[in-house]
């Protein structure tokens, strides 16, 4: 059996805070895209998917104001990524229990 890493209230609240986030279909849909490439700007991300910009834009500040994502400017871009790569099995993770079904 693997050993639980033991966790203090304020990474418990962090984590949680960063699931509540995670947990829209959008954001999913957002999260599941930005783990198959490294960076992508809001341009890419809301034609990927099909969504308004501002809706895309609004997600995406979400999910950076709660750790999730972060991101730099190139000139007049600004590409988001995942802020740890570890996020990468959350996702995977929800792509495999979705399948089950």
């Amino acid at each position: 059996m693997t050993k639980m890493k033991s966790l203090n209230p304020e990474s418990l609240q962090k984590a949680s805070k960063m699931l509540k986030a995670m947990a829209h279909p959008l954001r999913v849909a957002i999260l599941n895209l930005l783990s198959e490439n490294e960076k992508l700007t809001v341009t890419e991300i809301h034609q990927a998917l099909k969504i308004e910009q501002s809706t895309t834009s609004h997600h995406l500040g979400i999910l950076k104001d709660k750790g999730v994502l972060n991101s730099e400017r190139d000139g007049k871009n600004s590409y988001y990524f995942l802020q740890n790569n570890n996020l990468k099995h959350i996702i995977e993770c929800l792509n495999r229990c979705t399948e089950c079904n």
